[in-house]
């Protein structure tokens, strides 16, 4: 082993090092990878898409309607769920006919959803929430048969629960078979 040996494994060892310094913050603080599991957010996302979650921009604003989130399920953190965000903290909420409706005053308006294509917009189920302080309202866009196990199953979203907003789908990744 000569000097050059030697300085070549310290480069390198210098490079893992500031590399390790470098994604490990943002992969701790700013980015979290998520892979999909299942169909309930189709045809927006489909199982086995890998997605990028942006953790920061919901500590600077707060989360809004539409934003696709990953969030811990409220009866088990431990799980991961990806959802949309659907009803805002104090807003009610209600489900009839295949419609999502938004309370305005004292009537309800059809909600809007441009985000699904007009054959995927029929909703399942026949409820009215009203939404407390910091709590929102979720469904997965496949809502045909209850589909998605969403705020319709479980109720309303804690804030303290949602990760952070679906930055970026970057692939999606068919099972292997053998």
């Amino acid at each position: 082993m000569n000097e050059t040996d030697d300085i070549s494994w310290l480069q390198i060892i210098k490079i893992i090092f500031v590399s390790l310094a470098i994604v490990i913050p943002i992969r701790i603080f700013l980015f979290q990878p998520f892979l999909v599991d299942g169909s309930s957010m189709n045809p927006t996302l489909v199982n086995h898409d890998y997605l990028i979650v942006d953790e920061i921009s919901y500590r600077f604003h707060n989360p809004r309607r539409g934003d696709i989130v990953v969030f811990r399920y409220p009866r088990n953190p431990h799980q991961l769920f990806v959802k949309r965000i659907i009803g805002l903290p104090g807003e009610t909420i209600k489900i009839s006919g295949g419609q999502v409706y938004l309370k305005r005053g004292d009537k309800f308006i059809v909600l809007p959803e441009n985000f699904l294509p007009q054959g995927d917009r029929d909703t399942q189920g026949d409820e009215q929430v009203k939404l407390g302080q910091n709590e929102y309202f979720v469904l997965g866009d496949n809502r045909h048969y209850f589909a998605s196990y969403d705020s319709r199953n479980w109720g309303p979203l804690p804030r303290e629960n949602i990760i952070g907003k679906v930055f970026l789908r970057i692939w999606h990744f068919p099972p292997k078979t053998l």
